[in-house]
């Protein structure tokens, strides 16, 4: 086996599941040389990272630590900047009234300057315009090293440096179905080739349900979202639906029905792309959106109609990480129901409640079974290999 002094990995767990991710991490531990990896995997990143190369055009900036240490840094960083820039602000506008206050008080005090209409012999009359005009040259002098103090102060107020975040964070605008149940499967066993089959027993959800599916690849997972999709009890347009793959001519159908959108309904949709992490413009002007590009549009155009129910498959699949935090901060908040399948253990466990693991039901591994258990204590549920029980 090959030992090199400098080993380069470009997202090395995409598209695979817990255990070869688990198997990755492991082998990439035991690596004593120098390591440069590219990756959106942020536990992957803790784990193997002494360091962190941020590259945020125009600027790149290398921190110490793992991802979680890098961005808890990045981000106290720009706190700091923002709290230095509104202080410099207020000081901005203090100046600046400071400076109006004068130049008023130097607009009424315009007349008594003048020796106009002044009789020769009237001295008290001149003295107090010759006091004026020495006054208005003190006034000048100090007016002028305010502006001076201003220019310096918006100079540097602009030279602070911040993170251009953008427009990001995003709402997912949602309600609980009035229905009972979102769906419901009777137990079955459902042929997935080669032999092979997926048995579950009954199987129904929530209104405000957060359930993960999880398992090895070609476990079963997507033929099990898309048995659920077919057995809905909540009309298909209140269905926000994000399968895994969508093929390129579907991308490019994807993105002429945007492009032949009222003008309102473009905008918003194309809102939520830019604040989901990429350009509008761009992506409009494309041939064919890249798939992450292709995800957040899919998700753009079924949350406009105030979605009950959230099935998104493997969504964090090519997005990035400042897109796919956007995306977790827009799902905590949602109030409907949610189906997710993910290889991405951190983006599960902080969206969901419920976990339903596909796994080998016997030593030839032809038949996969649904072990249920519930994160959530107070959730009144108790599934064990599919069977879901309620109080």
């Amino acid at each position: 086996m090959a030992c090199p002094d400098l080993l380069a990995i470009d997202e090395p767990t995409n598209h695979l599941d817990g255990v070869a991710s688990r198997m990755i991490r492991e082998a990439l531990v035991s690596y004593r040389g120098v390591g440069l990896l590219v990756s959106h995997d942020r536990g992957l990143l803790d784990a193997l990272c002494r360091h962190v190369l941020i590259v945020d055009p125009p600027k790149v900036s290398l921190r110490a630590g793992g991802y979680s240490a890098a961005i808890n840094a990045s981000e106290a960083e720009n706190q700091a900047a923002m709290e230095e820039r509104r202080a410099l602000s207020r000081e901005d506008r203090r100046l600046r009234r400071e400076a109006d206050m004068r130049r008023r008080h130097a607009d009424c005090a315009e007349k008594p300057k003048s020796l106009h209409g002044v009789a020769p012999r009237d001295h008290d009359a001149r003295f107090k315009a010759r006091s004026a005009r020495v006054a208005d040259g003190q006034t000048s002098k100090r007016l002028r090293q305010l502006d001076g103090r201003i220019r310096q102060t918006a100079k540097r107020r602009d030279e602070v440096c911040l993170r251009r975040n953008g427009p990001m964070g995003v709402e997912f605008h949602g309600e609980p179905s009035s229905r009972n149940v979102l769906f419901r499967l009777a137990s079955a066993e459902v042929p997935l080739g080669s032999d092979r089959v997926l048995v579950h027993g009954d199987l129904l959800m929530l209104p405000s349900d957060r359930v993960a599916v999880v398992g090895p690849n070609g476990s079963g997972k997507t033929t099990l979202v898309e048995k659920v999709v077919q057995a809905l009890l909540i009309p298909a347009e209140r269905l926000a639906y994000v399968p895994q793959e969508v093929s390129m001519e579907g991308s490019r159908g994807l993105l002429q029905q945007v492009r032949m959108m009222r003008p309102d309904c473009r905008s918003a949709v194309m809102r939520c792309v830019s604040r989901l992490g990429s350009e509008p413009e761009r992506i409009l002007e494309s041939g064919c959106p890249s798939p992450g590009e292709t995800r957040k549009l899919l998700l753009a155009i079924r949350l406009a109609n105030c979605a009950q129910l959230i099935i998104m498959d493997e969504p964090t699949n090519r997005m990035d990480l400042p897109s796919i935090e956007c995306l977790e901060d827009a799902l905590a908040s949602y109030v409907g129901g949610l189906l997710l399948v993910s290889h991405d253990r951190e983006f599960v466990r902080r969206l969901t409640t419920t976990r339903r693991e596909i796994v080998r039901d016997d030593p030839g591994g032809r038949r996969q079974r649904i072990h249920t258990t519930s994160a959530s204590a107070g959730s009144g549920r108790v599934g064990i290999e599919g069977e879901e029980e309620h109080r």
